[in-house]
């Protein structure tokens, strides 16, 4: 939180940009956007940080002018994260209650949940968060509440989502070294899912694709809740870098040519359409079909999109993902994305945009900013229905076997 009682203050660390926010509740599922603060990224490679220094001055000049638009010192925030490091799988959690003529209680739950904490993890690994998908009570499957309810065993079905000590740390330790404390480290692509998506999607079953410039990270629903997250280590930065190579020019030239002239379906080009770009060599330009262009961001993302795919394939069995695909992050905006999207998976397809804001939301209504609004989002249903997303620090080898321990009594012995 920052300050101001009753804000929300987040940070959307990218491998392109460092964007923060800070907002107030405005309603029923609506925020009110009081401050944007947006500087080019350095010091991150791939969702990760690569440069301590360089990152926290990038999240310092972000956090300064979210601070000077909304006219609120920001103690503390909500940070976003991924990376390739981020793994996750799903678990149970099984527990017993003790009185039959109680109902279910909030700390049965807790207890639940501890219970599916209870993973076999590398010492070099941290719990991110544990987040039910569904309930069973006494063997009635899909409960989504199991509050009130009657019975003698409580069964949490959770996702688990894991990532290394060493990257989480690193990140923590950019956002607290400028005087910002860490409130929680939220996985960026659930953050974007809370920003894009609609429940009538989690419920038929959807794939949520957040291009950023580093990574791709997504995030599929079934039934109305996550069931597999994945990060794949390409994204934007290779699309342009793709163009520097087939174009000959510079990367900046090739990253204003690929969000002014790019398109996904080079068919919808006119073939003798060209263009001029800024290159190497003694000319200093050249002149190219924008065809040619739009042919080399085509096979990338092609490739981009066929991955997902397999991510989702690796997951479930069968034809379950009725509601498709949702593209977002800044190479969503690619023109012709869902078309092509649509043709490589056979799924149907959208470019999803953060919803439900007022104040400054112009800016914001871009799927490059996903991300940053469901990192606020996130964060108030978390408080709302108890997600376990962990603050961390690495335990001390002592710390952490007590710390199992606590939490298999826990799950043994019910208060």
């Amino acid at each position: 939180m920052a300050a101001k009682s009753g804000t929300f203050a987040s940070i959307d660390v990218g491998t392109t940009k460092i964007c923060t926010l800070v907002a107030e509740i405005a309603g029923e599922g609506e925020m009110r956007i009081l401050g944007v603060g947006v500087a080019p990224a350095a010091g991150l490679s791939r969702g990760m940080v690569d440069n301590i220094r360089d990152a926290s001055e990038s999240i310092r000049a972000s956090v300064e002018k979210a601070e000077r638009s909304s006219a609120t010192r920001i103690l503390s925030a909500h940070v976003g994260i991924a990376g390739s490091h981020i793994q996750s799988l799903n678990n149970r959690g099984i527990v017993a209650i003790p009185e039959r003529q109680r109902p279910i209680t909030p700390d049965d739950v807790s207890r639940a949940l501890d219970g599916a904490r209870v993973v076999s993890l590398p010492a070099n690994r941290e719990i991110l968060h544990v987040i039910p998908r569904y309930y069973v009570v006494d063997g009635q499957d899909n409960v989504s509440d199991p509050l009130g309810m009657y019975g003698q065993r409580l069964d949490v079905e959770a996702h688990i989502i894991t990532g290394t000590v060493s990257a989480i740390q690193n990140l923590t330790r950019c956002v607290e070294g400028i005087g910002v404390q860490v409130d929680s480290l939220i996985l960026q692509p659930l953050a974007s899912a809370e920003a894009v998506l609609e429940e009538e999607e989690k419920r038929q079953g959807v794939v949520v694709a957040d291009i950023g410039g580093g990574t791709t990270d997504i995030a599929l629903f079934l039934d109305g809740a996550i069931y597999h997250t994945a990060v794949l280590a390409l994204g934007g930065h290779h699309l342009t870098r793709d163009l520097v190579i087939g174009l000959r020019c510079p990367y900046q030239a090739a990253e204003e040519a690929k969000a002014s002239l790019g398109h996904a379906i080079p068919s919808s080009i006119d073939p003798d359409e060209t263009v001029e770009l800024d290159a190497f060599g003694s000319e200093r330009h050249k002149t190219i079909h924008r065809r040619q262009l739009c042919e080399i961001l085509q096979a990338r993302m092609e490739e981009i999109l066929e991955l997902v795919v397999m991510e989702v394939k690796r997951s479930v069995q069968g034809d379950i993902v009725s509601a498709g695909l949702v593209l977002t992050g800044g190479s969503a905006k690619l023109s012709g994305i869902d078309v092509l999207a649509e043709q490589v998976t056979g799924l149907p397809a959208r470019v999803g945009r953060p919803r439900n804001l007022q104040g400054l939301s112009d800016t914001l209504a871009d799927p490059a900013y996903s991300a940053s609004v469901g990192l606020l989002q996130w964060a108030v249903r978390e408080s709302e229905h108890g997600y376990r997303t962990m603050k961390l620090r690495p335990p001390a080898p002592f710390g952490g076997w007590l710390k199992r321990f606590t939490n298999w009594a826990k799950v043994l012995l019910p208060e």
